[in-house]
């Protein structure tokens, strides 16, 4: 009897490394602006720190997930993106309001702290899309094929239209 291989054909394609790598990417990406943003206004976030670095620590644990195709965190990466997105359109004008005098000055300007809050929008928008079009492509699918068919390269999947 020969020997089966799991293989798993959807992750071969360059379309998902693709969209892998820019998941990965703005997963990150996301953290850092937090991080700026967070550690340029410590001063002045008010009890906010805690919630920053729950995005952070979840946002880089989950670029870790996806680094080994884990599609299960995608739809969570889209969904805390969303919320993010919001507190970001929310907390984005109030820091060019602190732009005036009589505030506390944060470490970093408020107006580019300002800007960099705007910034992380369309990084959760794209993560958003990019997560959402990552789930599709199925990375889970599994398929046997005998040892002599993986050396070869000689195993095709036939995906199903839902």
């Amino acid at each position: 009897m020969a020997e089966t291989v799991i293989v798993h054909p959807n992750r071969e394609t360059a379309e998902s490394k693709a969209t892998k790598g820019a998941v990965i990417l703005l997963l990150i990406a996301s953290a850092v602006l937090t991080i700026i943003v967070t550690v340029g206004g410590w001063s002045v976030l008010q009890g906010a720190q805690i919630v920053a670095f729950g995005y952070i620590v979840i946002y880089l644990v989950m670029a870790f997930f996806v680094s080994r195709w884990s599609r299960g965190v995608l739809p969570v990466a889209a969904a805390l993106a969303i919320l993010f997105m919001v507190v970001a359109g929310v907390a984005g004008p109030q820091w060019f309001a602190r732009d005036e005098s009589g505030f506390q000055d944060p470490a970093l300007p408020a107006g580019m702290l300002g800007l960099l809050t705007l910034v992380i929008i369309p990084v959760q928008v794209l993560l958003i899309v990019f997560s959402l079009r990552a789930f599709s492509q199925k990375w889970n699918v599994e398929v046997e094929v005998s040892r002599d068919q993986y050396e070869r390269g000689d195993y095709s999947y036939q995906q199903e239209d839902d």
